[in-house]
């Protein structure tokens, strides 16, 4: 299994870290966004869960951080050539 199948197997179940709001990788954010609490109480949860059972999330969370995708960056629309002078 490659990287990118693992990374589209994320994206399937909608597990993406987000391009915006990060405080480090963004995988708590987007674990957060994944099951619809906001990235501050999830930030706290995840602290919470590591005073209560210490070291795990210290070793799930850079494993997640690499299988983790970051979302798309956006598409802008192309801007219009500007006309030359001839």
């Amino acid at each position: 299994m490659t990287m990118e199948d693992i990374h589209s197997t994320f994206r399937r179940a909608n597990l993406a870290r987000p391009r915006e709001g990060r405080v480090l990788g963004g995988v708590v954010a987007g674990l957060g966004r994944r099951f619809g609490i906001d990235p501050w109480p999830a930030r706290l949860l995840f602290v919470l869960i590591l005073l209560a059972i210490p070291g795990t999330q210290i070793l799930i969370y850079p494993v997640l951080w690499i299988l983790m995708p970051s979302d798309p960056e956006p598409v802008s629309p192309a801007m219009p050539a500007e006309p030359t002078a001839a």
